[in-house]
């Protein structure tokens, strides 16, 4: 099964790890960028289609502004990232061409996936370079993200764009071997799992946080996207891109990293994009009949069901479902804003056109607007 898989799979999303291609002692690292092109153009000539998600820019600029460490303030790690993006861009730019290879830069923020309309603008901007024969890559746009609009790291904007592009396989390269049995800093008798068919809760206890200089995720971080992707129908492969020659020889059948497989379920697209890109702008509450309602009948949620309401947020807005314990069960897109939810929580609808007239809506989320996470 892994074998077949990691040979067959055609559109791939690679995440580059900054240590791969920068460091603070020497700032980029032309001869890795050089390398990993060359393997990358060996997968591109036998037909795969590659978008890269590439780190680097900041720890790049840190060393072109000759700062001695990581930067801690907003307006320094993104001025870092303004110098160092266009460094790094142009470091691949010239890898590439010398393997007659074209590639586009293209700077996204949580917002732009936010956004239906522009998620789906950003995904035919995508489908259009891929037909163009152009290697899209993709950077987070950290010289304007602030907080509210960050994805966050690149590991889950790796899995956001494997998800924005129907990928078939993410990978992602960084200075680890893969996924192990313990953590084989501290038990050198740990050995490598080369296949996960499910992501259950002892292996994400088995991931670690990464210490290093150079990354802003750790295993807990590629595990979080392997899980996310896997919703879609996507597997993730984690693979040590210093290893020169593993990536191509893994994709041929060969043994290395550790493979993710997807879950036979399926979410569509639209789902995926409530479920894992949308960040909820509240909680619900429910009753116990709500939540059997949502979770075993496939039920849109009425306001009878809800027991409380918290935070604030307007119509359209993503919400998480709990359930009596304070589990989150659910989420989905409501078609009440917090306000006039708290004012008809536990109401049935005859009570609510008593209480407020005819409303647009019966359901406070409809079921085609739900997922059950």
């Amino acid at each position: 099964m892994r074998d077949e898989l990691l040979k067959q799979a055609s559109r791939i999303v690679i995440k580059i790890g900054s240590s791969l291609v920068a460091s603070r002692d020497t700032g980029l690292r032309p001869e890795q960028i050089d390398r990993l092109a060359a393997e990358i153009a060996v997968l591109r000539s036998s037909g795969r289609e590659i978008l890269i998600v590439s780190s680097g820019a900041i720890v790049s600029g840190i060393k072109k502004l000759g700062l001695k460490e990581y930067p801690k303030s907003l307006p320094v790690k993104q001025a870092a990232a303004a110098v160092g993006q266009s460094r790094l861009m142009w470091a691949y730019e010239k890898s590439f061409e010398r393997l007659d290879v074209r590639v586009a830069q293209i700077l996204l923020t949580h917002q732009d996936l936010a956004d239906r309309r522009r998620f789906l603008n950003a995904r035919h901007t995508l489908s259009a370079l891929i037909g163009f024969g152009v290697i899209p890559i993709i950077n987070e746009n950290d010289t304007v993200a602030v907080d509210e609009i960050r994805v966050g790291d690149n590991d889950t904007l790796a899995a956001e764009v494997a998800h924005l592009v129907d990928a078939e396989l993410l990978i992602i390269l960084s200075d680890i071997d893969g996924l192990f049995t313990e953590d084989p800093r501290k038990n050198p008798a740990a050995t490598l799992i080369p296949l996960i068919p499910d992501i259950s809760e002892d292996i994400e206890q088995r991931a670690g946080v990464s210490s290093s200089f150079e990354g802003t995720g750790g295993m807990a971080t590629k595990v979080r996207a392997a899980k996310k992707v896997s919703e879609y129908g996507v597997a993730t492969l984690i693979l040590n891109g210093q290893k020169a020659g593993l990536l191509p020889q893994v994709l041929a059948g060969g043994p290395g990293g550790s493979l993710f497989l997807a879950k036979e379920r399926r979410f569509t697209s639209r789902k995926h994009w409530i479920a894992f890109t949308l960040r909820p702008r509240g909680t619900m509450t429910l009753d116990p009949g709500a939540v059997e309602a949502l979770a075993r009948r496939g039920k849109s949620l009425l306001a009878s069901g809800i027991l409380n309401v918290s935070g604030s947020f307007d119509t359209g807005d993503a919400v998480s479902c709990l359930d009596p314990d304070g589990k989150e069960f659910a989420k989905g897109l409501v078609n009440f804003s917090s306000d006039t939810l708290a004012r008809i929580k536990g109401l049935k609808t005859s009570e609510i056109q008593q209480q407020l007239g005819p409303q647009e809506y019966e359901e406070v989320i409809h079921r085609d607007n739900l997922v059950i996470l």
